[in-house]
């Protein structure tokens, strides 16, 4: 079953290298991150919900992201890591969101140690679970990826430690969270490059295998630092979360202002999609049969 093999393949890949994975919120994207030879892709919360029209606070269900997560495994045939914010509830239903996500195409998920309704780990005001809570969570979720995948789904543990108590905390949940039995770590909103690389030098002292994810979104606490530094640093792979999103965004409200000034799209055309490279990207040829999924892997 791919979605099996995919799990493997996560976890070979993040052995291999520092794995660069953008973030895809639909079957579109996530063809387009392919055709560009990304290797495996994350799904954000924040780019659901956002192309939901709504905040990332938790008003997006498990059904909805496991919608997005199927469109995207179908279209693309790569490994997915996906956001499960708090994991949906308690320990109940974080074995659920395994079951689930597994199911519906993903290679691994992560789960936060914030209080629901959760907000965005970049801005302040957040509040954190007690770590003992937090650790029984990442417990159930790792017995249901044995249950489901033989181990092989990926449990990542994010804490969002540093912006409320600081970076000792944070290294210190962490390796809680590493002792409850999680695959990888994700420490999240850290301020600067030795803040990254000081983390990661106490997590890989604990745990040689640990898996380790950074976080460059745009717009927030952590500065832009490169592939390759974040390699020597020892981070495993490192996530673009809403960087597609962004861009689709600001190029829609563009297009948009303009139609309204010219009303008529004639001086935006060179800027959009054709219709030869859209069905390039879909693997569609007029005329010829189309078999679903046809994922990108399949082509």
């Amino acid at each position: 079953m791919l979605f099996k093999q995919n799990c493997s393949l996560f976890r070979k890949l993040l052995a291999q290298k520092c794995l660069m994975m953008p973030g895809a919120y639909n079957g579109m994207v996530s063809r387009q991150c392919a055709d560009n030879g990304f290797e495996a892709l994350y799904i954000s919360g924040a780019a659901v919900t956002a192309s939901s029209g709504v905040p990332d606070i938790g008003m997006v269900t498990l059904d909805g992201f496991c919608k997005t997560i199927k469109d995207v495994a179908l279209a693309s045939g790569l490994p997915i890591l996906a956001d499960a914010d708090t994991g949906f509830g308690e320990g109940e239903m974080c074995s659920k969101t395994v079951w689930e996500y597994f199911i519906h195409g993903a290679s691994g998920l992560h789960i936060e140690d914030q209080v629901f309704p959760k907000r965005c780990g970049h801005l302040d005001g957040k509040e954190l679970i007690p770590s003992d809570v937090m650790e029984k969570k990442i417990q159930i979720a790792k017995n249901a990826s044995i249950q489901c995948s033989g181990g092989d789904f990926v449990i990542c543990a994010r804490t969002d430690a540093r912006g409320t108590h600081g970076l000792d905390e944070c290294i210190k949940r962490s390796k809680a969270y590493i002792d409850a039995g999680a695959d990888m770590i994700f420490p999240e909103g850290l301020h600067t490059k030795e803040e990254m690389a000081v983390v990661a030098k106490e997590l890989k002292s604990k745990n040689p295998n640990i898996y380790l994810l950074a976080n460059m979104t745009e717009f927030g606490k952590t500065p832009y630092i490169s592939l390759k530094e974040f390699q020597q640093m020892g981070y495993n792979c490192v996530i673009y979360p809403v960087s597609t999103l962004r861009i689709a965004s600001k190029a829609i409200d563009e297009f948009l202002k303009q139609l309204k000034k010219d009303e008529s799209q004639v001086n935006s055309v060179q800027n959009m999609q054709t219709r030869k490279e859209l069905y390039s990207t879909l693997g569609y040829t007029p005329g010829k049969e189309w078999y679903f999924p046809n994922s990108k892997k399949q082509q």
